[in-house]
């Protein structure tokens, strides 16, 4: 044969037979430097894969006197070296650069990207905005377009100094409180970009009314600042009645809402009723369910006993007037203990706050845990419950959050050392 056709056959054999020999010679080229950090000679690299080649030619019957005395032996076994020699260089750098302790809790608690962190005075803060199409979560309705554009050209600034997976969990906190969702999943990146999978409120109205209660939609003046929840009378004729406030809506607010003013002349005037056990048309998504009015002639719903809807659907003008509730027994608590000079902090276990060191503080009576969350890896990094009034049964651990309470000063001191 021509010396052209010896090449391409020695080409050939080469890369029948190099295969086997690049693949053990890269594995143990990965495997010695990964768990001993030693490279693996280029000499036993070199009589290994011509081993393995002799042997595997062997097998395939290429072992032949005519094969033997041709050039095309030569080419085969240069480029039998040389598919080992790159395939174990390629394994040793493998494993120098791999990391040598990786878990799944350490890849949980990644962290962002420092050009996406914002100093806000000594604290970092990230602007976390949403990468694609807000999607549509499987086994829920798809989200209306209106709720979906809200979501889409929303942006949540969150600090910056706690993992991924913490910051996962509070936007999804933040997006069911703002947008009343039924269930959201979202996933952040290092660049500070979240992929939101959402589902739509279910039963906006309905949900909210207890048993044996009617929704009753009164078209009356609305005080200004009133919301959900507000606690108020209606006057209907000679009767007064006694409900809660489920959504009131005036036509300010309608001015404002974003996509209220295609249907805003499609609402009924007068009063209607809708029973707790029914669902009720949802309300508008663009509109925040927290919101307060901004008071005028408008429409409130309220929450009333089964036995006062029909007093309320006959009345003419109702009015309605709202109680006072009190003084919150939460700000009532805080400022006793402001009084008695001790401080309530809300701290997030740091590296330097895991250890014995905090619970001996905690045990010696200077600091007292009122509730704490734990951070379980077993978990894959989400947080379990809040849990109130805890003993400490073991030790803290990084990612744990607690609120504390003590004398102002040793309180500030043990959240700068937990929290370091």
């Amino acid at each position: 044969m021509t010396l052209p056709v010896e090449v391409l056959l020695g080409l050939y054999l080469g890369l029948l037979t190099g295969i086997v020999p690049a693949f053990v010679a890269g594995s143990l080229g990965f495997l010695v430097r990964y768990f001993t950090g030693v490279t693996l000679p280029g000499f036993g690299v070199v009589v290994l894969a011509l081993s393995i080649a002799s042997v595997q030619g062997g097998l395939l019957g290429l072992v032949e006197p005519d094969i033997a005395q041709s050039p095309r032996l030569l080419v085969a076994v240069l480029v039998v070296l040389m598919l080992a020699l790159y395939a174990h260089n390629q394994g040793d750098k493998l494993g120098a650069e791999l990391p040598r302790r990786l878990s799944f809790t350490s890849i949980r608690q990644r962290t962002l990207s420092a050009d996406v962190v914002e100093l806000v005075g000594t604290m970092g803060q990230v602007t976390v905005r949403p990468a694609g199409e807000i999607r549509n979560m499987e086994g829920y309705p798809a989200l209306s377009p209106a709720l979906r554009q809200t979501l889409q050209n929303g942006s949540w600034k969150l600090p910056a100094d706690i993992p991924l997976s913490e910051l996962e969990i509070r936007l999804e906190e933040r997006l069911r409180t703002d947008h009343d969702l039924a269930d959201v999943d979202v996933t952040i990146d290092e660049q500070a970009r979240a992929t939101i999978v959402a589902a739509p409120p279910s039963g906006g109205l309905s949900k909210r009314v207890s048993e044996g209660q009617r929704a009753v939609s009164l078209a009356t003046l609305v005080p200004t600042g009133l919301a959900r929840g507000d606690e108020v009378t209606v006057r209907a004729g000679e009767r007064t009645v006694s409900g809660t406030v489920l959504s009131a809506r005036t036509e300010i607010d309608a001015e404002h809402a974003e996509t209220a003013a295609d249907e805003s002349g499609d609402e009924p005037s007068g009063a209607a009723v809708t029973d707790g056990g029914e669902d009720a048309p949802p309300l508008d998504p663009a509109a925040k369910p927290t919101t307060a009015s901004a008071g005028g002639v408008g429409r409130v719903t309220v929450s009333v006993a089964r036995r006062d809807a029909k007093a309320l659907l006959e009345a003419e003008s109702p009015r309605i007037r709202v109680r006072s509730r009190g003084t919150s027994r939460e700000f009532e608590a805080f400022a006793l203990i402001r009084q008695a000079g001790y401080a309530i902090r809300r701290v997030t276990v740091g590296p330097a706050g895991a250890g014995d060191s905090t619970v001996d503080a905690v045990s010696s009576g200077t600091v007292t845990i009122l509730a704490i969350r734990r951070h379980g890896s077993e978990t894959s990094g989400r947080r379990h419950g809040w849990v109130f009034g805890p003993g400490i049964e073991r030790r803290l651990e990084t990612g744990d959050e607690m609120f504390v309470a003590g004398p102002e000063k040793t309180i500030d001191e043990f959240v700068e050392g937990v929290s370091g």
